[in-house]
């Protein structure tokens, strides 16, 4: 399984972006299991709708059903452990849609996380492996 963070969804999504192309060939025949935490799709749905309009905000939430994406929710455990992230990593910060994806992340075992964002998700030590591989 592989979890999946707000950027490169949104760069999917956005043909001007300049991670469009290896963002959306990331999409097209993924290697597993993608999975996307709920926030990832209100996050990035929020700004596909700021950005490029309803239209396409319509059309990214109309795409993960076919494309058997699993949106994964947030339980009790998961807010807990992002609390924890949030306040661990405050001085970057980390943010709740970035814990999120880590706290998702460790409960279902996934190693690789799809992500722009090195900065923190290269930092933040998850639990069950000393580090995650990141993809692009």
């Amino acid at each position: 399984m592989i979890v999946v963070d707000t950027g490169p969804l949104y760069a999917a999504a956005d043909a001007s972006d300049a991670h469009h192309a290896g963002c959306a060939a990331l999409f097209t025949d993924p290697a597993d299991r993608l999975v996307v935490p709920v926030s990832v799709v209100v996050e990035t749905s929020f700004l596909i709708e700021r950005h490029l309009g309803p239209a396409a905000e319509a059309a990214f939430l109309g795409s993960l059903a076919p494309a058997g994406v699993s949106v994964e929710q947030l339980g009790h455990d998961d807010l807990a452990r992002m609390a924890e992230l949030v306040a661990t990593y405050a001085d970057m910060p980390l943010g709740a849609v970035d814990a999120s994806v880590i706290a998702i992340a460790e409960r279902i075992g996934a190693t690789t996380i799809i992500s722009l964002d090195r900065r923190h998700l290269s930092v933040v030590r998850p639990r069950h492996i000393a580090a995650f591989t990141l993809l692009p």
